[in-house]
């Protein structure tokens, strides 16, 4: 235990009384006085919500013992504040310290409310000392207080544990009732679902009874349809009977007559083809050209006067032609001139029906011979008609059609192993020169063309477009444009008249590489322009010169043809372009056609006269028999 400081203390007491008072006190004698024992205050602790406060809260702070020396002690008591605070923390958690008032008005260091002088030190400390053991009093209740609430407060911290224990266990049974709470959510939403399909299947059967009593209505009454429709089928079934007992009857009679017809069908094909076989053979024989005449229809209708046809016979045409007497005297004489042919066609006769008759000798271009086709007659008759025909499939000519059966039945060969190519070229004569029809370049390059001679006499044209082609359309694009860049004009005898000669070749190889076979031909299809009268046609100027060229190239084809019908050593081929062109066709290894077209009219009959003719006298022209390019 320390010691405070005597003098100082004296000092300050001292120094205040003699403030107050203004008198000089003498100092008291120094008395010694024992020491209490020392005091440890301790604070009541309160729990509150299961927790223990914290330590500054719960604490007092220990003052230390007084020691009794005099006047001087009084400073080392414990300070107003911390017993304040130890006093207000007791009772805020319940204690029972009641902390004494002082009366209004008394001030420290005052006896029954009668204020001690300055100087009487012994009064003041007297009254510490007794305020001092009131503190130990409270302070031992305080004590006493406090080990009653720490033993409530073990006992409460057991009843906090049991009531833990006990909401666990609350807590458990909670999440347990939970689960069975869902649980029975899920059962009811179930249970409402299957009241829901209940209700809707209660509503489907009374449905279905309805249904069900409407369709025993329907039985019935089928019932009693059925039973008469038995009956009316037992009767149908014997009517069924006896007509299928005819039926058997009469298909036995119908496949009879259709084996028969067929068989019919087969003998005149087989005779036809027979025909025609022998009919090509005769004609190979002969090596002579062979010569169509197609007669055109009368622009205003009607009926030729003079010219006949037999209707029996399709192979004769006859002119028919009045004279008038020169004196006068006798009446007037008929004469007529009977010409014969391998085919005539009259005026009805369609693209069609004249294609047929030329198919076996196209066919022939993809067997390895070579075909030539060219058509003849005056300006007027029909030949670029018959060669080219109309845009539409109908009126279709040779050219186009041609083209569509060698490419149609290449396909077929095909499957045979045979693969061919095809290259295309048109060309036309204009005034003795020749000009490129598929020529797409500027008129002013246009290259200069000639007709060359190999040595295996085969005869091409330099500069000249040849377009390798794969289909029909193709070539057909090419005839378009051919048609597009000929030469035409317009006659006083033909609104459109050709005025060159145009020359479409189509060179075939074909190549079978199972069978280590090749051939290669040529399809020559002509259209030749036509020959003219100067008092029909009136030309003049450019068409007079063209009229001059056409009629003398067709003239020097009049002259090779008799030159090779009177089988003169020398052939004049290269009198015109024309017929140094068509040289492989006419005196070649060629198969060879021509169309001999005619007019109609009573005017045309001088020109009708020369043309039949002129393809009387082709007929008679013997070639030689062609052979197949085959290796």
């Amino acid at each position: 235990m320390s010691r405070l400081p005597v003098r100082s203390n004296k000092r300050v007491l001292m120094s205040s009384s003699s403030s107050e008072t203004g008198q000089d006190l003498a100092p008291a004698p120094k008395r010694i006085r024992e020491d209490p024992e020392p005091v440890v205050p301790h604070a009541a602790a309160t729990i509150i919500g299961g927790r223990w406060p914290p330590v500054a809260a719960t604490r007092a702070p220990i003052s230390r013992p007084v020691r009794g020396v005099g006047a001087a002690t009084v400073a080392a008591g414990p300070s107003r504040g911390v017993l304040k605070r130890s006093i207000a923390s007791t009772a805020a958690k319940g204690g029972s310290v009641k902390q004494t008032v002082a009366p209004t008005g008394a001030k420290p260091g005052v006896v029954g409310g009668t204020k001690r002088q300055a100087w009487d030190l012994k009064g003041k400390v007297s009254d510490m000392e007794g305020k001092i053991q009131n503190y130990q009093t409270k302070l031992k209740a305080s004590n006493q207080e406090n080990e009653t609430l720490r033993v409530t407060m073990v006992q409460s911290q057991s009843r906090v544990a049991e009531l833990e224990t006990n909401i666990a266990k609350q807590m458990s049974q909670n999440s347990e009732y939970e689960a069975e709470l869902q649980a029975l959510s899920r059962v009811r939403d179930e249970l409402e679902t299957v009241s829901s399909d209940k209700s809707t299947l209660e509503k489907e059967l009374s449905n279905l009874e309805s249904k069900y009593r409407v369709m025993e209505t329907l039985r019935d009454s089928q019932e009693t349809e059925l039973q008469t429709l038995k009956m009316t089928l037992s009767v149908q079934e014997s009517t069924l009977a006896r007509l299928q007992v005819t039926l058997r009857d009469t298909e036995e009679e119908a496949c009879s007559l259709k084996d028969t017809v067929v068989q019919q069908k087969d003998e005149l094909h087989a005779g036809e083809m027979e025909r025609r076989g022998l009919h090509n053979t005769i004609q190979e024989l002969k090596g002579n050209i062979r010569v169509f005449c197609r007669v055109r229809p009368v622009v205003e209708g009607g009926l030729s006067q003079h010219i006949q046809l037999a209707a029996s016979d399709n192979k004769t045409i006859t002119l028919a032609k009045t004279e008038e007497s020169h004196t006068g005297k006798t009446a007037d004489t008929h004469k007529n001139y009977n010409f014969s042919f391998d085919r005539v066609f009259g005026p009805q006769s369609s693209q069609q029906e004249v294609f047929d008759e030329i198919s076996l000798l196209v066919q022939s271009a993809l067997d390895g011979y070579n075909v030539c086709c060219f058509a003849y007659g005056q300006t007027g008759s029909g030949k670029t008609y018959t060669m080219e025909g109309d845009e539409f499939d109908v009126s279709r000519g040779v050219i186009p059609r041609a083209v569509t059966q060698i490419f149609r039945a290449s396909e077929k060969l095909e499957a045979q192993g045979w693969e061919f190519t095809f290259t295309a070229s048109f060309v036309e004569i204009y005034n003795e020169s020749l000009r490129d029809l598929l020529y797409s370049g500027k008129a002013s390059m246009r290259p200069e063309h000639e007709i060359r001679k190999s040595p295996n006499n085969t005869v091409t044209i330099t500069n000249l477009s040849y377009e390798r082609v794969c289909n029909e359309d193709q070539v057909l694009g090419l005839i378009m444009l051919a048609n597009q860049n000929r030469s035409t004009a317009q006659t006083t005898q033909n609104d459109r008249s050709s005025r060159s000669h145009s020359v479409f070749q189509l060179d075939i190889e074909g190549v079978n590489f199972v069978r280590d076979l090749k051939c290669k031909s040529t399809l020559c299809l002509v259209d030749l322009a036509g020959s003219e009268r100067m008092l029909k046609s009136q030309c003049q100027g450019e068409r007079f010169k063209e009229m001059t060229a056409i009629n003398g190239s067709l003239s020097n084809l009049g002259i090779v043809i008799t030159a090779l019908a009177n089988k003169e050593s020398f052939v004049p081929y290269r009198n015109s372009k024309l017929t140094y062109l068509l040289q492989g066709c006419l005196g070649g290894n060629s198969k060879t056609l021509m169309f001999v077209n005619i007019s109609p009219e009573s005017d045309s009959f001088g020109e009708t006269m020369n043309s039949l003719r002129f393809a009387s006298k082709v007929n008679g022209c013997v070639i030689g028999t062609a052979s197949a390019n085959k290796k």
